[in-house]
């Protein structure tokens, strides 16, 4: 929550926290993916089946390369 009182950076610290910016990436990638499957599909898939398959089979490599990135 905010505390709406305008000031300069009040809510920055989330924006700018690497937990959030990871959150938003993955949240990239299900979205690509969830277009993705669904023009396979010829009909919207929605979110929830797209976050399932996303997890199951791309997680996990998704998540091993971004560490290998961030140690670069």
């Amino acid at each position: 929550m905010s505390n709406n009182s305008g000031q300069p950076g009040d809510d920055e610290w989330v924006k700018n926290s690497s937990l959030y910016r990871e959150f938003l990436a993955e949240r990239e990638e299900i979205m690509k993916h969830k277009w993705i499957e669904s023009e396979k599909a010829q009909h919207d898939i929605g979110f929830e089946r797209a976050l399932t398959d996303w997890i199951v089979k791309h997680r996990a490599k998704w998540r091993k390369s971004r560490q290998i990135q961030g140690q670069n």
